[in-house]
């Protein structure tokens, strides 16, 4: 569990809460209607959207930008909120909770950081084993409308 908790201005100790992970994803298209993969170099393996975890202080577009550049190389031109994804079975580590973004960019990808690889990929031909729920996000994506819940 770690470290107790103190409050800055009493001193009592905190109760620490298990919550949600905040993550990004941003889907990547080329001219073909491609969409961008990862081949993740951590487990889960298997190919993913470009993301991940949002550092404290950064806001969720600076993140998936982040991610984006680190992950391919590709630089963000314009980043759109699609989709926030909170399913807690999403992510067999633990539960996270994603917002997904659509993103033009420029470049050539080429996996690097969490990243063995970077390629465009049909929507309907997607690389196995796809990590996530990823298959499903692109899926609605390229519909243009998430699940109505």
């Amino acid at each position: 569990m770690g470290e107790q908790l103190r409050c800055p201005h009493c001193g009592h100790l905190l109760d620490r809460y298990d919550q949600p992970r905040v993550t990004v994803d941003a889907v990547v298209f080329n001219d073909r209607g491609d969409v961008l993969l990862i081949d993740r170099k951590n487990p889960p393996l298997g190919w993913a959207l470009p993301g991940g975890f949002v550092d404290v202080g950064e806001t969720l577009e600076t993140a998936v930008i982040r991610e984006l550049t680190e992950e391919t190389g590709l630089r963000a031109r314009s980043v759109r909120q699609f989709h926030t994804y909170s399913d807690p079975h999403r992510d067999p580590r633990h539960h996270t909770v994603s917002t997904v973004f659509r993103v033009e960019a420029e470049g050539r990808p080429e996996g690097s950081d969490d990243a063995l690889h970077a390629a465009f990929f049909p929507p309907h031909a997607l690389p196995e084993p796809m990590a996530f729920d990823h298959a499903h996000i692109i899926a609605q994506v390229v519909r243009g409308r998430p699940d109505s819940d």
